[in-house]
């Protein structure tokens, strides 16, 4: 179309100078399209309830983290708020602007995220407006406030007992997933209201308290197996930069405190 439009542009610097024209063109559109950049504005949200963001009441308490030789009490002394759901699609892409995730919809969770996205996102959703206002700081749960709130007060393989062949009604798995993640809450919550802390995503937990080169997913996914990697005590752990179609994550709210 640029050659069209002015068609006195044929020899010499001239044609350097359209040559470089278009290549900049192409450069911008394609790594806009590689690195998922929005190609409209985006408006972003006022507050994380305006995105549909909800959270449950977790109740102080203590529980057996782990198991076998890595078994090992803990005490959580203060309740929290945990994300009902996984962090979707739609809610993701208002708070960063894209949406890198491989299998689209809006109400699937987000995926082919890293450690350091699912950071970023938490301090974006703390900086919104009337989060600010409100004193709220959203983070990553901890390995134990993520296993506690998954077991919801159980000691069993999973949160709803050990009869693995019920697993596909709270979880999707690699027995019905049919190799793709699925919307947020269409499985059974666990009993205390939260949803697909079993299957669908992996979901990145913060950091260990020392410096270490890996992170640590939690819960299993859509290519797991019920036996292997999603019962509530299976962990994965990952390179700070990795992400796949199978990593997301939840977060839990604060009111400032630490």
């Amino acid at each position: 179309m640029l050659v069209t439009a002015n068609k006195t542009l044929t020899t010499g610097a001239n044609v350097n100078l359209l040559n470089s024209a278009v290549f900049c063109v192409i450069v911008v559109a394609t790594c806009g399209c590689d690195r998922g950049w929005p190609t409209t504005a985006v408006e972003f949200p006022e507050s994380a309830t305006s995105i549909g963001m909800e959270f449950k009441l977790i109740p102080a308490g203590t529980f057996i983290m782990g198991e076998g030789d890595q078994a090992h009490e803990v005490t959580l002394t203060k309740p929290f708020k945990m994300g009902v759901h996984e962090v979707t699609q739609a809610q993701y892409e208002q708070v960063m602007g894209v949406n890198p995730s491989k299998y689209k919809g809006a109400d699937n969770p987000v995926e082919t995220v890293t450690w350091d996205d699912a950071i970023e996102f938490c301090s974006k959703l703390s900086e919104l407006p009337a989060e600010k206002e409100a004193g709220n700081v959203y983070r990553l749960p901890t390995e134990a406030e993520w296993e506690y709130a998954c077991r919801a007060g159980t000691t069993m393989k999973y949160s709803f007992g050990d009869d693995e062949s019920e697993l596909v009604d709270h979880a999707w798995c690699s027995e019905n997933s049919g190799g793709k993640t699925h919307p947020v809450g269409s499985k059974k919550p666990n009993a205390w209201g939260l949803y697909d802390m079993h299957g669908n995503v992996f979901e990145f937990c913060q950091k260990p308290t020392r410096e270490y080169p890996y992170r640590v997913l939690r819960g299993g996914g859509w290519y797991g197996s019920g036996g292997a990697s999603c019962r509530s005590v299976s962990r994965q752990v990952e390179s700070s930069y990795a992400s796949c179609g199978n990593y997301g994550f939840r977060v839990i709210i604060t009111s400032g405190d630490k």
